[in-house]
């Protein structure tokens, strides 16, 4: 394996979609669109290219994949404070 092939997160192929990310800032609150229409989510993901926050595909309604279709933003993470958790919608996997 070459170094420079490398991820991050161990021995998964480099994902490129992690160069174009920058600092964002989290928009505050949950699911906008849940949240608008009354209806629940399982748990928030927020976009790395944007900052708007989305649910997750282990909801109803998907927002933050919904979000990825709609944009081509590839990469979002989880907003805790301190998560290194990523996750590529063009590779369908963790980065």
């Amino acid at each position: 394996m070459h170094d420079g092939a490398l991820s991050l997160n161990g021995s998964a192929p480099r994902c490129e979609h992690l160069d174009a990310n920058r600092q964002v800032t989290v928009q505050p609150g949950g699911c906008g669109q849940c949240e608008a229409s009354g209806d629940s989510w399982v748990r928030l993901f927020v976009c790395l290219t944007c900052g708007l926050g989305g649910c997750s595909d282990d909801s109803p309604r998907r927002h933050a994949l919904a979000h990825y279709r709609e944009t081509d933003h590839p990469i979002v993470g989880l907003p805790e404070p301190g998560s290194t958790w990523r996750w590529c919608y063009v590779h369908e996997r963790a980065v």
